[in-house]
């Protein structure tokens, strides 16, 4: 994986502002440690960095190909699973290669099929290509947003980046948040609407989403989303076929040229890619590595609820056991958690889930001391129905985000100016927005419809959110994380079957425990759900009220402009909990929020945003 930065201004020579694509660069060096490289021309700027994963000598960056008098030059971040398909496809057009690089296979295929090379590629990525000749420039993301890519127009050019970071970065940008952030960062954060990068005239490009701009012209295209069709397969055979999918899947990201793992956590997805991945490094003669998560007396204080039923540290026992990997537990303290808030929105920008951001970004930090690359579960649950809104009417048929019920909560928190705006409408309007795009079978029942609506908007809001929350806790460690059940052939193919299929057993991911069963024992397979661990130690919440309590005394704090400081002094000094069920997702309960408002505070501060609206 990568990062990427680049500068354009069809009206201006930029080559003596050298220095603002070099300081935009280095901004993302975490995401790229090993190399950096840089392209100049009088209308465009293209700067990189390189975490190198495939072909180290073959694939720098920028990468210039030149086609009679046409120079194509690419910026990349990401992985092409159907790499050497692609290539032979291109190879028998009459296309030389000189790497094994995918960077190289994507430049070629974008010189060869232009906007449409996006359609050839299975893989997690985002780029840039630059035309010289007829100043074109192409910037393309994954379909399912994996990886990032966020621009914005300033001073009469157009600026990218793999992170908002870069964009900052550019001299005259000013970082602030308007009344569609506020809305954004109160109704549904750490949810963002798509396409958004929070800040006032920052962007990201959609998943699924391509831009072209040349001096007279800039179009986008969504150019892929799950097609609804008669799925007409028997029960047997969908078994089958979504088996030859996961697993090929999860084999085809299995391939790097640096030390590759996986993460372990003991539940059915994570188990399944490890257990997969295990038997093909077995047949290789070599042994897969896994890493799981616990915290500093976890054991001690935990307790099960309908949310998190059981601790994991024994059902990954038992699967290390069972597919005999090299295993790592890394324990994390309850004082490094908090400590790493903050770090962790210089990693996202942005405030997010707390210690469930800053808790990755610790373990993919241990990870990255012995590995490059690893293979995580994430996606499972929105594709396959996993989440406990799955399995309960009311928030089948909840005309809105169910992870996402507690708006009013929120606002009691809020100062008067910020509560008096109209958050449950600005949720509301998105859920519908998004629920639009569906398209549904003329015989569909309107429970099947329900469930389609569930899992269009588990895919489109809550996965993107886990997925970004991946991806920057990662690569903010160097660590490449692969998702398999992320590959959209997954997802065309699951979108259309039946619930009663992928509902098997009447029980959560019926169906992916079904294809699964051949490779674990039968008490991990039907283990019941349960999601990312957590720190159950009440240390973690004294250090918490704490910290929020220095903030929440020192009257310069910018988080006052935004908060009722009187509710929230209730809420520290309160000794029960006050959200009966967490305030979003399964795992943000009331200490998740304070870290919020912690993470807040610092991300006012250290970008020094001004609040206009």
């Amino acid at each position: 994986m990568c990062g990427i930065a680049g500068f354009v201004n069809f009206n201006k020579n930029l080559l003596n502002l050298k220095n603002i694509i070099h300081d935009m660069t280095s901004t993302l060096v975490h995401r790229g440690p090993d190399e950096n490289g840089y392209y100049y021309r009088n209308n465009v700027l293209l700067g990189h960095r390189r975490l190198v994963v495939i072909d180290p000598e073959g694939g720098k960056q920028p990468m210039t190909k030149k086609i009679e008098d046409y120079e194509y030059t690419i910026v990349y971040n990401g992985e092409i699973y159907n790499t050497d398909e692609v290539r032979d496809k291109l190879q028998l057009k009459g296309y030389e290669f000189v790497s094994h690089c995918d960077t190289e296979v994507v430049l070629i295929a974008y010189i060869e099929w232009g906007e449409d090379c996006v359609k050839h590629l299975n893989g997690i990525f985002a780029f840039a290509v630059w035309e010289e000749k007829t100043k074109t420039l192409f910037l393309a993301r994954d379909r399912l947003g994996v990886k990032p890519l966020f621009y914005a127009n300033i001073d009469g050019g157009f600026i990218f980046g793999s992170e908002i970071k870069a964009l900052l970065e550019f001299p005259s940008f000013e970082a602030i948040i308007d009344e569609t952030s506020l809305l954004e960062l109160f109704s549904l954060g750490p949810s963002r609407v798509l396409g958004s990068g929070i800040f006032k005239n920052i962007y990201e490009l959609k998943p699924s989403e391509y831009i072209v701009m040349t001096k007279t012209k800039t179009y986008h295209q969504i150019y892929w989303k799950p097609i609804t069709n008669y799925h007409t397969e028997n029960k047997s055979a969908t078994f089958e076929h979504t088996a030859y999918l996961v697993e090929d899947a999860i084999k085809k990201q299995l391939v790097s040229d640096v030390p590759i793992c996986t993460f372990l956590s003991g539940g059915l997805d994570s188990s399944g890619i490890s257990s997969i991945a295990a038997q093909y490094f077995r047949n290789r003669s070599k042994k897969l590595s896994t890493y799981s998560i616990d915290y500093q007396d976890n054991e001690r204080f935990f307790k099960a609820n309908d949310f998190q039923p059981s601790n994991d540290d024994v059902w990954v026992k038992k699967v290390n056991k069972y597919i005999d990997s090299d295993h790592t537990k890394v324990v994390l303290t309850i004082e490094s958690l908090v400590k790493s808030l903050e770090d962790a929105v210089n990693a996202y920008d942005l405030p997010g889930m707390a210690d469930i951001d800053s808790s990755l970004m610790l373990f993919c930090g241990k990870v990255k001391e012995n590995h490059t690359v690893a293979l995580s579960g994430e996606c499972a649950d929105e594709i396959f129905g996993g989440y406990p809104w799955f399995r309960k009417d009311e928030d089948v048929f909840y005309d809105g985000f169910p992870w996402n019920k507690h708006i009013n909560e929120r606002k009691t928190f809020l100062s008067p100016n910020i509560s008096k705006l109209k958050l449950q409408e600005f949720a509301n309007a998105k859920y519908r927005e998004t629920i639009n795009e569906i398209d549904f079978l003329d015989n569909e029942s309107e429970y099947d419809k329900r469930i389609k609506k569930l899992t269009y908007i588990n895919m489109k809001w809550f996965m993107l959110t886990l997925l970004t929350r991946k991806d920057r806790m990662s690569m903010y460690k160097s660590l490449e994380v692969r998702v398999p059940y992320a590959d959209h052939r997954i997802i065309e193919y699951t979108w259309n079957i039946p619930w009663a299929i992928k509902n098997h057993d009447n029980i959560e991911k019926g169906l992916l425990r079904k294809v699964l069963s051949s490779h674990l024992p039968k008490d991990v397979v039907y283990r019941k759900k349960s999601p990312y661990p957590k720190t159950h130690n009440p240390q973690y919440t004294i250090l918490v009220k704490t910290l929020l309590k220095e903030i929440i005394d020192d009257n310069s704090s910018p988080i006052h402009g935004l908060i009722n400081t009187k509710n929230v002094n209730s809420l520290i000094n309160k000794k029960d909990d006050i959200f009966i069920t967490p305030w979003f997702g399964q795992l943000m309960r009331e200490p998740q929020f304070m870290a919020y408002l912690i993470q807040l505070n610092y991300w006012l501060k250290k970008y020094k945003i001004k609040i206009d609206y």
